[in-house]
């Protein structure tokens, strides 16, 4: 069986010129600058939207190439005499980057196919109950909650996250729409909101719904690699996750987990019938991924554990902090996230006081854009208003943050 843990030489070399993580790591521009050097760049234009999924390590991007070619050589000679043992090894990488079972991993191609398989195929719901949803949660997801009024007979039931957010008034919302709503048997929890960048405290909220007597259903689509967490810290049953955000592999490579004892809670997929019923594989069904891409996924966690995830949450939470605390003092500049690291990572938004149409986002992320070389994008979702989002990458640099902010001085005078 092909070895996939193959390395190129080049990748072995790569990883070699990394300096070792300091504890003052947020501002080794050094570590910062070695770790930018593997990646490719365009300085166009500041590219401040690396929320829609991340750039390849070029090491990466080789490994992703050297099985491309691989595939496209041997085609089935490699994958129906291989794929089945290969496709188990990469579960087991991906159940130990997570910190979790093989048997609770199952790969897809992104964490909105996690998420529609698993809010799809949720079956403890009666009619007459409630599912529970927030403006904050990722558009398809709250479709998909909608949805389940014809799936299952519920009453989806969506509230806002209070403005501005904090731990308290969060907690403080969800358990009042519990206490308002006592048949909520389902909640959606966003761990890292794709629109504001607010963290959610997932581990209360679970908490505060199982003692509601409800599930909870976590789309972690853009905290893995962001953050440094396992998948246990969440203390969730049902949790979707993207690798091709945060952690670095090609797109397409996306993996859902079902906590050992909960896979009954979920319906097999269109009665998928390849694997048995206590089985997590029979909860999706994804026909023919890119089998390169999920080939390279080895060695995007083997790069993103090199550079060591407690190393990617403080630079990105540090350049997040050194935007925002300057923006907070502009006049008109309203930050949608806390000051507080327990509920930030590298994503927040802002909003121009007043301006809370698409239209009027739309038009400030094209000024930035188009006067100041900065690339942001409106994002819509919060019940107030939309709003436009930063998210900068480990690549990012404080300078690229100061053109950001010249930008944000020059909207009062549009």
């Amino acid at each position: 069986m092909p070895d996939l843990a193959y390395r190129l030489p080049s990748f072995d070399a790569a990883l070699a010129t990394l300096p070792y993580a300091t504890d003052d790591v947020a501002r080794d521009e050094t570590f910062w600058d070695a770790v930018r050097a593997l990646y490719p760049s365009s300085r166009s234009v500041i590219n401040l939207e690396n929320g829609y999924w991340g750039a390849m390590a070029e090491p990466v991007k080789a490994m992703f190439e050297h099985w491309t070619d691989r595939t496209n050589r041997e085609t089935t000679l490699l994958i129906r005499a291989h794929w089945p043992q290969m496709l188990e090894q990469l579960r087991e990488t991906v159940a130990g980057a997570l910190g979790c079972e093989r048997d609770e991993i199952v790969l897809t191609r992104g964490a909105t196919e996690a998420m529609l398989a698993l809010i799809s195929g949720y079956n403890r719901l009666q009619p007459g109950d409630s599912v529970l949803y927030c403006d904050l949660d990722y558009p398809a997801m709250r479709y998909a909650m909608e949805w389940l009024r014809e799936r299952r007979g519920v009453v989806p039931v969506s509230f806002a996250v209070p403005e501005p957010a904090t731990r308290a008034s969060v907690l403080d919302a969800y358990a009042q729409m519990l206490e308002q709503h006592p048949r909520t048997r389902l909640v959606l929890l966003t761990h890292l909101s794709h629109c504001t960048g607010l963290v959610m405290p997932v581990r209360e909220l679970a908490a505060l719904a199982r003692s509601a007597g409800a599930d909870v259903i976590v789309d972690a689509a853009h905290s893995w690699g962001q953050m440094d967490f396992d998948v246990a810290s969440l203390d969730a049953p049902f949790v979707a996750f993207n690798l091709h955000k945060w952690i670095g592999a090609p797109l397409g490579c996306g993996a859902l987990y079902i906590r050992r004892g909960s896979v009954s809670a979920i319906d097999t997929y269109f009665g998928d019938r390849d694997f048995g019923a206590d089985d997590i594989r029979s909860r999706i069904h994804t026909g023919s991924p890119n089998f390169a891409a999920w080939l390279a996924i080895p060695a995007a966690l083997q790069l993103h554990r090199r550079i060591s995830a407690r190393a990617k949450e403080s630079r990105l939470r540090h350049l997040r902090h050194h935007w925002v605390r300057r923006a907070r003092e502009l006049p008109g500049i309203e930050i949608l996230t806390p000051d507080d690291d327990a509920m930030v990572a590298g994503i927040t938004a802002f909003r121009v006081t007043g301006q809370t149409s698409s239209d009027a986002n739309r038009a400030i992320a094209a000024t930035l854009h188009e006067r100041h070389g900065v690339y942001t994008v409106q994002r819509h979702g919060p019940r107030r208003g939309d709003v436009v989002r930063v998210t900068p990458a480990i690549t990012t640099t404080e300078a690229d943050l100061d053109r950001l902010l010249d930008g944000l001085r020059a909207l009062d005078t549009l």
